[in-house]
Formats: C-alpha cells, sequence, structure tokens
C-alpha cells in the first residue's frame, strides 16, 4: 500500500529547495518522491488522492515520506487541502532575502525566455515575483491548521553558509540521523539562472511542463537529475557581477517591508537585520 507524506517543503522557490531534494534523497531514513515539485495540492489536486498516493508507492519503511514542492506556501487553498489529507504532516520553509529571491527567480525566467527582459519592468507586470516573497502572509495560512511546532523555518543563507549546519538542524527538526554532506555536495548546485542557452533551457521547460500535464512526474525528476543534462544545460555564473538596480530594490523592499515586520513580530525571526533592510 502506497504512504502518504508526513514532510513537506513547501516554499519558496530559489531558496535551496532543489539542493534539499537532492540531498535528502539520499538519506536512508528518507523517502522522497523522485520528482521534485509534484505540484498536488495547488496545480493538480483533481487527480485525487489515490493519484497522489501513487507517487509514493516505492516508500517501504522510512520514517520520514515526503515531497518538496516550492509554490505550496502561496497557493491560497493548498493549506486546507494538505490539512483534508494528510494526518500530522511536519512542514519546511526555508527563506531568503525577497529581493535575492525576486531576482533570482528573475534571472531564471529570463534564461527560459519568459517574461519582459527589464527588472523593473518584470516585478510591475509579473505577479509572481513578488508573491512569492509574501512569507509571512503564507505562513498564517499554515498556522491557522497546524501547530507552529509543526514548522520548521530556515534561512536561505545559512546554507550558503554552512550547508552541514543547515541539513543538521533539518534532521534534527524530522527527528533522524544527520548525514555527513559529501564535498560536492556542500555546494548549493548552479542556479538553473545560469542556463547556457536560453532556447535549450526554455525548449526543456516546456517540455518538463507537458510531461508533467501527461502524469510523467517521476520521467521529469529522474531526467533533472542526470548529469549530462547538468553539463549540457548550466554553467557557473559569476553572481558577484549581477545585481538588481537601485530602484528595483526599494520597490520590493517598499511593497514587503511589512511581511519582514510581521516575521519578526510573529514568528520571532530577525530578519531584517541580517538581510540589511533599513
Amino acid at each position: 500500500m502506497s504512504r502518504l507524506p508526513n514532510f513537506l517543503y513547501i516554499g519558496p522557490d530559489k531558496a535551496g529547495s532543489s539542493w534539499l531534494h537532492e540531498t535528502l534523497i539520499r538519506h536512508p531514513q528518507v523517502y522522497l518522491s523522485p520528482a521534485k515539485d509534484l505540484y498536488f495540492f495547488d496545480r493538480y489536486f483533481d487527480r485525487g488522492v489515490a493519484w497522489y498516493a501513487d507517487q509514493f508507492r516505492s516508500a517501504r519503511d522510512e520514517p520520514v515520506v515526503g515531497e518538496i514542492c516550492q509554490d505550496y506556501l502561496f497557493h491560497p487553498l493548498a493549506a486546507e487541502r494538505i490539512a483534508s489529507v494528510l494526518t500530522e504532516p511536519r512542514f519546511m520553509v526555508s527563506l531568503r532575502d525577497p529581493v535575492e529571491r525576486a531576482w533570482s527567480s528573475f534571472l531564471y525566467a529570463r534564461k527560459h525566455g519568459v517574461g519582459p527582459a527589464d527588472f523593473m519592468a518584470a516585478l510591475r507586470t509579473e505577479d509572481y515575483l513578488l508573491e512569492h516573497s509574501r512569507y509571512a502572509t503564507g505562513l498564517d495560512r499554515f498556522t491557522a491548521r497546524f501547530p507552529r511546532s509543526a514548522l520548521h523555518l530556515a534561512v536561505f543563507d545559512d546554507l550558503s553558509a554552512d550547508p552541514q549546519a543547515f541539513l543538521d538542524a533539518t534532521t534534527d527538526f524530522l527527528g533522524i540521523d544527520r548525514m555527513p554532506l559529501r564535498e560536492e555536495e556542500r555546494a548549493a548546485r548552479l542556479s538553473a539562472a545560469s542556463a547556457r542557452s536560453v532556447r535549450v533551457a526554455h525548449t526543456v521547460r516546456r517540455t518538463a511542463d507537458w510531461v508533467r500535464e501527461h502524469n510523467g512526474a517521476r520521467v521529469v525528476g529522474a531526467v533533472k537529475r542526470s548529469p549530462l543534462v547538468q553539463r549540457v544545460l548550466y554553467r557557473p555564473l559569476d553572481k558577484g557581477a549581477l545585481r538588481p538596480d537601485p530602484e528595483a530594490v526599494d520597490l520590493i523592499r517598499a511593497e514587503l517591508g511589512g511581511e519582514l515586520d510581521r516575521l519578526e513580530s510573529d514568528y520571532g525571526l530577525a530578519l531584517r537585520d541580517r538581510w540589511g533592510w533599513p
């Protein structure tokens, strides 16, 4: 009989979710769906619980069965749907400076040929760039239905600074053994924003979306983890040479300053000084 998850990474994107999936999937006490981002509780809920359970059919006696999906935090119905399907799930969120997260998401979109080429224009027309940084709003929907103790709130900066400590905090929350990282896992995977070819990246993304729509999530997961795909699609990115312009930074801070205030007051996270926000 397939097992339903007792652990979900719910978001946001561009905050270490791919690294987390590729790391935890190796843990002997964890079973993750082979495909990251099943999107069941937002896009594909109409497929039914039997379809969702089938994605975990290979799970055995692992104490943690989970899924990593970067969008659940922001969908208005995801928390309610999860509460109707799963029994006492645990959740993880990895928070990233909203300016850096939105910028990384913009670069990803541009490398796939999506949206305006200008960051300021994108902020005004592509709602997800700001909406996926409304962390407190998303968390409120989950804490309204689940105990605060069921949420592990991590910070992306800690993954960048010390991946082993970031992982240790996660496995401690899950109540499983700590797992030493291999040397290559101590650096986050190359950003998808660094695709070698916009045309190739766009084609790969469109193909992956089509395969998901036709119930091929496992195929997407296997292909994306292929070393060949990684070599063909991605190149190192000099992130130090890429920064959003000051006007865009001001716009994001004006829009999302209240979210940071609530993360500090309601969730006890000291982030404003940490991220250098005025």
